[in-house]
């Protein structure tokens, strides 16, 4: 059995389609986030970047701090602390549409080299006047930009809001991100539908999870999200888990 500083050593000299199971881990299911598992699996460190617009900066939040993608890196820190860390990069820019993030794709992810992005994205296109078709097709060249350096990709969805709700078309962006995942096998956060359950469930009420603008969301709808997130890396990387040292 390999070490765990064995496998530290050593976790830069693996391919990266290696098969977990020649070193002996189970990683479970198939994993959709095949990058992701092998990390867990071996012990070694997890970069996330988090892309997209405002909802990922943290517009409406108390401070950066309770925004999404750092409270995601908390959560996973704690869910595996084997792990040689685990950090969630910030690159979200608010107001943000499709061909404004193609534009730093390169400078803000790829170049980061994550094993994992998670994509918010559709959210701002109905608002500036994107056609879902050039959304889609923008939407579908970038994955696969991602996909080809070897990243995983996680796609969120639009939320579900008074301002979105009033904005023609918007729901062709939400169902079009949900597409896009099916047809190329990459999991999608269901933000809307999340948000709906979480005042149907009393989680919480239209005040806690909304900011005072009506379009993003406060601490308390951050929060969740970030629980959500957490859970779907999870369940998608198949429920990997951490190598255990184990004496020869």
């Amino acid at each position: 059995m390999l070490l765990p500083t064995a496998v530290l050593a050593t976790a830069d000299l693996l391919p990266a389609s290696l098969d977990l199971t020649l070193l002996g881990i189970d990683s479970g299911t198939e994993a959709d986030l095949p990058h992701v598992a092998r990390q867990i699996a071996i012990g070694a460190p997890l970069r996330i970047v988090a892309f997209g617009s405002s909802s990922t900066e943290g517009i409406g939040a108390s401070s950066p701090s309770k925004a999404y993608p750092a409270l995601l890196e908390a959560a996973l820190r704690k869910t595996y602390p084997q792990l040689g860390g685990v950090t969630v990069l910030n690159r979200g820019i608010g107001g943000e549409h499709t061909d404004d993030m193609l534009r730093r794709l390169d400078r803000d992810v790829i170049q980061a080299e994550p094993q994992l992005v998670i994509w918010q994205t559709g959210s701002n296109d109905p608002l500036r006047g994107v056609s879902v078709e050039h959304f889609r097709e923008a939407t579908v060249g970038a994955i696969k930009r991602m996909q080809e350096a070897g990243i995983d990709v996680v796609l969120m969805e639009p939320q579900w809001c008074p301002t979105l709700d009033a904005t023609p078309g918007s729901a062709r962006f939400r169902d079009a991100v949900r597409e896009i995942g099916d047809e190329l096998g990459v999991p999608v956060i269901r933000r809307s539908d999340l948000m709906q359950t979480w005042i149907r469930e009393g989680k919480l009420t239209r005040k806690q999870l909304f900011a005072s603008d009506g379009l993003h969301m406060a601490d308390g709808g951050y929060a969740l999200l970030a629980e959500a997130a957490a859970r779907a890396i999870t369940e998608d990387s198949g429920r990997a888990q951490v190598a255990e040292a184990v004496a020869e």
